[in-house]
């Protein structure tokens, strides 16, 4: 009973498109393992493409996209105003430097103030 050559591909190649590669879960879960007080964020305060309004970046965090989001909704609720992520990084609209770091620094984050 010979195998057919297709049966030994899919050992070694699966077709299934749903199929995920397994050290690609490892590397998020990894990711999304940093504790917070392991971390540092800076806070910035930017105006550049923004015709002179002001927004607060929030840079350097390490974690999957899901706790990324959580961060910058937690952020925005608190300072009542809108906000995005892209990148990696939080945009919170408006000038709130000193109340973003002081929240982070309550959720257990090392914070460093960028800009004067």
């Amino acid at each position: 009973m010979a195998q057919d050559w297709k049966d030994k591909l899919g050992m070694a190649f699966s077709i299934n498109p749903d199929a995920q590669n397994e050290h690609e879960e490892e590397k998020q879960d990894q990711a999304a393992t940093v504790p917070a007080h392991k971390q540092t964020l800076y806070v910035e305060l930017d105006k550049k493409g923004r015709k002179g309004k002001s927004a607060t970046l929030v840079t350097g965090f390490e974690g999957n996209d899901d706790e990324l989001k959580e961060l910058a909704r937690i952020l925005k609720t608190q300072c009542g105003v809108g906000g995005s992520t892209r990148d990696g990084e939080i945009l919170i609209q408006g000038n709130f430097r000193d109340k973003i770091i002081q929240i982070l620094k309550d959720q257990g984050y090392k914070v460093k103030r960028i800009g004067g």
